[in-house]
Protein backbone atom coordinates (compact mmCIF):
# COMPACT_ATOMS: atom_id res chain seq x y z
CA UNK A 1 0.00 0.00 0.00
CA UNK A 2 1.62 3.47 -0.94
CA UNK A 3 1.03 6.50 1.13
CA UNK A 4 -1.70 7.97 -0.95
CA UNK A 5 -3.72 4.46 -0.20
CA UNK A 6 -2.78 4.70 3.21
CA UNK A 7 -3.97 8.72 3.69
CA UNK A 8 -7.53 7.42 2.11
CA UNK A 9 -7.67 4.58 4.26
CA UNK A 10 -6.65 7.09 7.23
CA UNK A 11 -10.21 8.70 8.45
CA UNK A 12 -11.75 4.87 8.59
CA UNK A 13 -9.26 3.47 10.94
CA UNK A 14 -10.49 2.40 14.50
CA UNK A 15 -14.18 2.83 13.12
CA UNK A 16 -16.69 0.23 12.54
CA UNK A 17 -19.18 0.90 9.51
CA UNK A 18 -22.34 -1.56 9.03
CA UNK A 19 -24.32 -2.16 6.03
CA UNK A 20 -27.59 -3.78 6.56
CA UNK A 21 -30.13 -4.63 3.81
CA UNK A 22 -32.48 -7.34 3.18
CA UNK A 23 -32.23 -9.78 0.31
CA UNK A 24 -34.94 -11.74 -0.21
CA UNK A 25 -35.61 -13.93 2.87
CA UNK A 26 -31.88 -13.18 4.20
CA UNK A 27 -31.21 -10.04 6.65
CA UNK A 28 -27.61 -9.47 5.86
CA UNK A 29 -25.07 -7.27 7.19
CA UNK A 30 -21.89 -6.30 6.10
CA UNK A 31 -19.27 -4.90 8.73
CA UNK A 32 -16.72 -2.75 7.11
CA UNK A 33 -13.52 -1.63 9.37
CA UNK A 34 -12.62 -2.58 12.60
CA UNK A 35 -14.66 -4.41 14.99
CA UNK A 36 -14.10 -3.52 18.59
CA UNK A 37 -15.43 -1.90 21.72
CA UNK A 38 -16.38 1.19 20.14
CA UNK A 39 -18.35 -0.83 17.72
CA UNK A 40 -19.83 -3.08 19.61
CA UNK A 41 -23.17 -1.70 20.59
CA UNK A 42 -24.34 -0.73 17.08
CA UNK A 43 -23.23 -4.59 15.71
CA UNK A 44 -25.35 -6.00 18.54
CA UNK A 45 -28.47 -3.22 18.36
CA UNK A 46 -28.08 -4.74 14.44
CA UNK A 47 -28.12 -8.41 15.30
CA UNK A 48 -31.24 -7.91 17.72
CA UNK A 49 -33.16 -6.01 14.88
CA UNK A 50 -32.44 -8.86 12.28
CA UNK A 51 -33.45 -11.38 14.44
CA UNK A 52 -37.14 -9.71 15.27
CA UNK A 53 -37.75 -9.61 11.73
CA UNK A 54 -39.22 -12.83 10.15
CA UNK A 55 -35.75 -13.21 7.75
CA UNK A 56 -35.45 -17.07 7.39
CA UNK A 57 -31.49 -16.39 7.27
CA UNK A 58 -29.46 -14.01 8.84
CA UNK A 59 -25.71 -13.09 7.32
CA UNK A 60 -22.59 -11.42 9.12
CA UNK A 61 -20.61 -10.52 5.90
CA UNK A 62 -17.03 -10.14 7.49
CA UNK A 63 -15.46 -9.70 4.19
CA UNK A 64 -14.86 -5.87 4.32
CA UNK A 65 -13.74 -5.96 7.95
CA UNK A 66 -9.65 -5.56 9.09
CA UNK A 67 -10.01 -5.89 12.73
CA UNK A 68 -11.75 -8.02 15.08
CA UNK A 69 -11.15 -8.38 19.25
CA UNK A 70 -12.78 -10.10 22.21
CA UNK A 71 -16.05 -7.91 22.00
CA UNK A 72 -16.67 -8.75 18.56
CA UNK A 73 -15.93 -12.59 19.01
CA UNK A 74 -18.81 -12.62 21.68
CA UNK A 75 -21.41 -10.91 19.86
CA UNK A 76 -20.84 -13.57 17.51
CA UNK A 77 -20.87 -16.10 19.60
CA UNK A 78 -23.79 -14.85 21.28
CA UNK A 79 -25.91 -14.64 18.26
CA UNK A 80 -25.21 -18.01 16.85
CA UNK A 81 -26.16 -19.49 20.52
CA UNK A 82 -29.34 -17.47 20.16
CA UNK A 83 -29.94 -19.25 16.75
CA UNK A 84 -28.86 -22.50 17.38
CA UNK A 85 -32.54 -23.92 17.26
CA UNK A 86 -33.47 -22.18 14.15
CA UNK A 87 -30.12 -22.40 11.75
CA UNK A 88 -30.75 -18.93 10.47
CA UNK A 89 -27.51 -17.49 11.32
CA UNK A 90 -24.03 -17.76 9.20
CA UNK A 91 -21.11 -15.61 8.89
CA UNK A 92 -19.43 -14.94 5.70
CA UNK A 93 -15.70 -15.20 6.50
CA UNK A 94 -13.50 -12.45 6.30
CA UNK A 95 -9.92 -11.54 5.36
CA UNK A 96 -6.95 -14.18 6.38
CA UNK A 97 -6.19 -12.01 9.44
CA UNK A 98 -9.72 -11.58 10.55
CA UNK A 99 -10.60 -15.37 10.73
CA UNK A 100 -7.06 -16.13 12.04
CA UNK A 101 -8.72 -14.46 15.40
CA UNK A 102 -11.27 -17.18 14.97
CA UNK A 103 -8.86 -19.97 14.23
CA UNK A 104 -6.43 -19.05 17.52
CA UNK A 105 -9.40 -18.60 19.01
CA UNK A 106 -10.44 -21.88 18.84
CA UNK A 107 -14.19 -20.45 17.40
CA UNK A 108 -13.88 -22.05 14.16
CA UNK A 109 -15.70 -24.88 14.52
CA UNK A 110 -18.37 -23.52 16.99
CA UNK A 111 -19.66 -20.77 14.37
CA UNK A 112 -21.67 -21.17 11.46
CA UNK A 113 -19.28 -19.78 9.07
CA UNK A 114 -19.68 -20.01 4.97
CA UNK A 115 -17.25 -19.21 2.22
CA UNK A 116 -18.54 -15.90 0.21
Amino acid sequence: MNDVERAARAPNLGSLALRSERRGDAYVIALIGELDLDGAPRLEEELLSAEATDAASIVVDLRELVFIDSTGLRLLVMAAERSQSNGRFTILRGPKQVHRVFEITDLVNRLPFADP
